[in-house]
């Protein structure tokens, strides 16, 4: 059985698992599938708004699809998030993102 599979078998079972959801997510990145991966990530972060580590891949994501502006927003909510929980590597791994694509 391949990831994608057992990771929607767990999800059957746990459907509100914020760390398969986002599992599940990188996995369709790999094979070039972002719109199901922006649906996960969306749901992760609208349920789970301090599982930060979302945040930065949807944000990736939002850039290779030209929309640059919601990317910044989406770094920025990130950063907050990771400022409220102290995580300081995810916030400054946030900033770099945003930097980069500001420049």
């Amino acid at each position: 059985m391949d990831r994608i599979e057992k990771l929607k078998q767990f999800l059957a079972e746990s459907p509100q698992d914020s760390f398969l959801q986002h599992a599940l997510a990188l996995e369709y990145i790999k094979l070039g599938e972002d719109a199901p991966a922006r649906a996960l990530f969306e749901s992760v972060l609208e349920r789970e708004p301090g599982y930060v580590g979302s945040y930065y891949h949807l944000a990736k994501l939002l850039e290779r699809a030209k929309e640059e502006g919601e990317a910044i927003t989406v770094y920025n909510r990130g950063m907050d998030q990771a400022k409220k929980a102290g995580d300081n590597h995810a916030y400054n791994e946030l900033r770099m993102a945003l930097e980069e694509l500001e420049d």
